[in-house]
């Protein structure tokens, strides 16, 4: 009788496990049939929300349901980035977010970090953005030279904003500090909305931000770019030179923008995800307006992109260790 019941048991449980199986592939392969919500771990205004809006609408055309930002900004990105983590791994809840906000922001928390690399499944890079040392077009200072000479004959007195502790902005200025034996008034803040914002009405003397993000207020004459970040001048401001052009030797600093997924997101919704985006960013009016805000596009794989980031990690693990990175 016992081993009846035992044959019995077994076999039941290997039924449900079936069936839960056959539950389970059959939810992945009609996925999405429900709205996704892509969560941008920054306020209105900046260049991740402004990538993720582009995105959403993109993403949304190609799987066949909403897309909704929501956008949930603070910790330099790290509490929107913890929602991600611990959202369930259906699909359902993506994210995006840089370097910064995957890897620097949650070792800049205090105590033990909200969470890690590992807590994410790597999906797609959007795009990446070159950055920029911006001031009022009001200011009396006109270029990256006259600048450098303000700060050094004021040292720690100029306001310099950027979206949040951890952000890649706060790294490059933490990194231009300490290249150049100077030192600024760093002012955090949720998002570049507003930063810029203070920037304009004069609240701060300057901003380093993504190029997308400002774009529009340099455009129209309102901010005036003094030095581009990353290693190559920006098509966007083909006038404004380079911090090595400047003489800030093998400076170079952009901000990639990436698409996660929550731990545990079966590898055939990650890679149907992946598939949109490059399909996107193949498009060539997306591309048109990826390069209108000063972004460029390259398509990735899932496990290139994790390769990259681990790779990434270690190094920021060694800043970490090093005592340049603390909880602020």
């Amino acid at each position: 009788m016992i081993r009846r019941r035992t044959a019995f048991v077994s076999a039941l449980a290997s039924t449900l496990a079936t069936i839960a199986a056959g539950r389970t592939a059959s939810a992945q392969a009609q996925w999405p049939d429900k709205p996704i919500r892509l969560i941008v771990p920054f306020a209105p205004g900046g260049n991740a929300d402004l990538t993720g809006r582009l995105f959403a609408e993109a993403l949304a055309k190609r799987l066949g349901q909403p897309v909704v930002v929501e956008n949930r900004g603070g910790a330099g990105g790290a509490i929107g980035s913890e929602q991600l983590a611990k959202a369930a791994p259906d699909g359902y809840t993506v994210g995006l977010g840089s370097t910064g906000t995957f890897l620097v922001s949650p070792r800049m928390t205090g105590g033990t970090p909200p969470y890690t690399l590992a807590s994410f499944a790597p999906v797609a890079l959007l795009n990446t953005s070159s950055m920029a040392i911006e001031v009022n077009a009001q200011n009396p200072i006109k270029d990256w030279a006259s600048f450098l000479a303000w700060v050094r004959a004021n040292p720690g007195k100029l306001t310099i904003g950027h979206p949040g502790n951890g952000s890649t902005n706060h790294l490059a200025l933490l990194r231009l500090q300490k290249a150049l034996g100077i030192s600024f008034n760093i002012v955090p803040y949720k998002s570049m909305g507003p930063a810029l914002a203070d920037l304009l009405s004069g609240q701060i003397d300057a901003v380093i931000d993504q190029i997308p993000a400002s774009i529009g207020h340099i455009r129209s004459g309102k901010l005036r770019p003094i030095a581009v970040t990353s290693g190559r001048r920006a098509a966007q401001l083909p006038d404004t030179p380079t911090l090595q052009q400047s003489g800030v030797t093998e400076f170079d600093a952009a901000t990639p923008l990436f698409l996660m997924a929550p731990a545990g997101t079966p590898p055939a919704i990650v890679n149907r995800l992946n598939a949109a985006v490059n399909d996107a960013i193949a498009d060539a009016s997306l591309r048109e307006k990826m390069a209108g805000l000063g972004a460029e596009a390259e398509a990735v794989t899932p496990a290139a992109l994790t390769a990259s980031l681990q790779k990434e990690d270690g190094a920021i693990e060694e800043l970490a260790k090093s005592g340049l990175l603390k909880a602020e």
